[in-house]
């Protein structure tokens, strides 16, 4: 449950980041991270086309730059975009100048305010600078759609067993997520759908 569903122990290392938004309502924000890669990225539009579903596309700034026909079909999908870094890069693992002048880097391809961390890891002092620019988004729910010992059905039962109103949902539009991610996806959306939950972005609350 740590992963899947971080507690609030550890959501509280990130003052002023979006886990969790409050909702009466039956919603959840669906997001994709680490593309957009022509492998993947299309195949995903397509099925949020299907289900007439909106989601958040956190993106690698080098990917846009290698993709941007690809990003712009995000774009013209009606989907929302947001900053994950130029190159992937944990913030644990870089001088807080470094990693912001990554991020600052990205945002020659990715607009907005919206800003993920790769693998949710960040210095303080990281937090506190981006958050007077970006609105950091976390998660409440992390499928591990990226991991070798996940199956398709194991990630299923994340997205069943820990969401919840206002839920921020993590997939990932990557080669590693592929196999999980492409048989759970539909799935997920489909039973998301019939449990009654709308999809929102994070720009309509």
């Amino acid at each position: 449950m740590f992963i899947e569903q971080p507690p609030w122990i550890y959501r509280i290392l990130f003052p002023g980041a979006i886990w969790r938004l409050p909702a009466t309502e039956k919603c959840v924000y669906l997001t994709f991270d680490d593309g957009p890669i022509p492998e993947i990225t299309p195949w995903v539009l397509d099925l949020l086309d299907t289900y007439r579903v909106k989601a958040t596309f956190f993106c690698v700034g080098d990917n846009v730059r290698k993709y941007p026909e690809i990003f712009q079909m995000v774009l013209d999908r009606g989907h929302q975009v947001g900053n994950h870094t130029y190159n992937h890069i944990q913030g644990i693992r870089y001088w807080t100048r470094n990693y912001i002048e990554n991020v600052k880097k990205a945002t020659t391809y990715i607009p907005g305010n919206l800003f993920r961390p790769p693998h949710g890891h960040m210095r303080l002092a990281q937090i506190i600078f981006l958050r007077k620019k970006y609105r950091i988004i976390m998660w409440d729910v992390v499928t591990r759609d990226y991991s070798p010992h996940m199956t398709p059905k194991g990630v299923l039962n994340v997205i069943k067993n820990y969401t919840r109103n206002g839920s921020v949902i993590v997939f990932h539009d990557s080669i590693k997520a592929e196999k999980n991610m492409k048989e759970a996806l539909p799935k997920a959306i489909e039973w998301l759908l019939e449990e009654g939950y709308q999809f929102k972005l994070f720009n309509e609350q």
